[in-house]
């Protein structure tokens, strides 16, 4: 990509550190874009483009999800769907945030996906906001209780290490309770520590990889075959078709690489927006797509007893390939390196979920609005929206204590959710053609293969995690991702059609947003291109 901010310094980006000017100047063209956009500036604006890149990293959290889901990948396909389902899923995920980058560099707001779609739709854009919005709003939260209770799987395994707390799933739920209220605290009195901590998680999680894919290469006495690590199939669901199962199988990747719309909910918060929400989109994919293979086959490589570790007594995979490959002391390192990275995934999730909660309801669109979108005046940030996320996971997760396929689905609402208000705006933008006004970063002539390739892909996933995922299906093993989205697209379908249709107009934007009034900043000369 490169990035022609001027004729005369083609493929380069002015360097504005320590120029004091130039960033009043940039503030005010965020300020201003945000203006035309429909709203003013109430959120604090300090961070940079790499704080709104750590943010989506974060939340993607390769140690997170790869690990947390890793059992899974175990049972559904095995090494051979592990290693291969990751490239795989991630260069179509690749795509899915390549074009949102782009609609994200022409709408840099908080509120993102759903205003996304009611500037692109060409009629009914309230609906279309209104559906996308709640799309949103139940993958994030989804999200964020699959990041909390797989950061409560792995640190229920470490005290059953060290002190015998076994691991039940009652016990794992009172520490998801636990993490959910220190993440709720951090973003409500810790505003700053949050945004430092999201950089160190950028390096927690890198660095973190290398110490565990070295002490796994160094350390195991020996090492699984490379026909094993990429070509041994598994299936342990019940099922006969070894493609079904191969492709449950890509749940581990797909729910791994969400959670990077976190750029774009951030972006009224960042400097240089327009640039830099769609820069953190990309890179978070991109990055985690590398360093997660990376983890994936380093601990694939590693595993010693594949039928002992997968039912292990810790509940954890993952924790017993690293008991049995280097003991149990170094075991307890690596579970910190994950842990620690777990929380930094999930605190950056209750991050993003509460600007997304905060901008919704700004337009009126959830229950309680009003209480929703309120600003804490000392820290200039949504406390009530963060505690509507936190408390909306905890309840998404309690299913848990009696159903022994809950995280799985989990999981799976969150990639539903999140994927169809990602590509809800991306059908939109490409019903739009040529009517679709670029931003400073776009994708050419690709923008609209990229994009059809990402709606496809968008739906494919969408119906397959929400078929089932263990034979025979019986009460304990039902897969209930069909019926939570149900309830949640249920509920917004009936209140728009009772009530909402009268009186949600969509985002409420200003008379110079709903007319599409250019921006001058935002013309296609000096653009960034792919």
């Amino acid at each position: 990509m490169t990035s022609t901010s001027s004729p005369d310094h083609a493929g380069e980006v002015p360097d504005h550190k320590g120029d004091p000017g130039a960033d009043q100047c940039e503030a005010g063209d965020d300020e201003r874009r945000l203006r035309e956009l429909g709203y003013v500036q109430e959120l604090a604006r300090s961070m940079s483009g790499f704080s709104n890149f750590a943010v989506s990293f974060s939340i993607v959290s390769i140690l997170s999800g790869c690990l947390t889901l890793y059992g899974t990948g175990m049972n559904t396909g095995g090494p051979v769907m592990i290693t291969w389902g990751w490239p795989l899923v991630g260069l179509f995920t690749l795509c899915v945030g390549l074009a949102m980058a782009e609609i994200c560099s022409a709408f840099p707001t908080a509120g993102g996906l759903y205003y996304w779609a009611a500037r692109l739709a060409p009629r009914n854009a309230a609906a279309w906001s209104w559906f996308t919005g709640w799309c949103n709003f139940m993958g994030q939260v989804a999200v964020t209780a699959g990041i909390d209770y797989g950061a409560a799987f792995f640190t229920n395994a470490l005290l059953d290490m060290q002190f015998g707390f076994s691991t039940t799933p009652a016990h794992t739920v009172e520490i998801f309770a636990v993490i959910l209220v220190l993440h709720g605290l951090l973003n409500t009195f810790g505003v700053r520590l949050v945004a430092l901590l999201n950089n160190v998680s950028v390096w927690w999680h890198l660095v973190g990889v290398l110490i565990i894919v070295a002490v796994l290469a160094i350390v195991p006495s020996k090492h699984s075959s490379a026909s094993f690590v990429f070509t041994h199939y598994v299936n342990n669901t019940g099922f006969g078709s070894s493609f079904y199962v191969a492709m449950l199988g890509l749940l581990l990747a797909q729910y791994t690489l969400t959670g990077y719309d976190a750029s774009a909910h951030m972006t009224e918060e960042t400097k240089g927006a327009a640039i830099s929400g769609p820069r953190g989109i990309v890179n978070a994919i991109v990055v985690s797509l590398v360093a997660g293979w990376v983890l994936l086959i380093g601990l694939t490589f590693a595993i010693q007893d594949y039928d002992g570790e997968l039912g292990s007594k810790t509940g954890v995979p993952p924790a017993q390939i690293f008991i049995d490959a280097i003991g149990a002391t170094g075991a307890k390192f690596l579970l910190l390196i994950v842990i620690g990275a777990q929380f930094f995934c999930g605190m950056a999730s209750v991050t993003a979920n509460s600007r997304m909660i905060y901008a919704f309801s700004r337009d009126g669109a959830l229950p309680g609005s009003r209480l929703w979108h309120r600003i804490n005046p000392r820290t200039q940030t949504p406390t009530s929206a963060v505690w509507l996320g936190a408390g909306g996971a905890l309840l998404l997760g309690l299913p848990a204590l009696w159903n022994t396929t809950a995280y799985t689905a989990v999981t799976s609402i969150s990639v539903i959710g999140l994927y169809l208000s990602y590509v809800i705006p991306v059908f939109l933008r490409l019903r739009r053609g040529d009517g679709f006004g670029r931003g400073p970063w776009h994708l050419g002539r690709w923008s609209r293969p990229i994009g059809a390739v990402a709606v496809v892909w968008t739906v494919f996933i969408s119906v397959l995690f929400m078929l089932p995922t263990a034979n025979p299906i019986t009460a304990k093993s039902f897969n209930y991702t069909p019926v939570a989205v149900a309830v949640v697209l249920g509920f917004s379908a009936l209140w728009w059609l009772v009530s909402a249709r009268r009186w949600f107009t969509g985002p409420r934007m200003t008379e110079a947003a709903r007319t599409g009034t250019a921006d001058p900043s935002l013309s296609d000369s000096g653009v960034e291109n792919l």
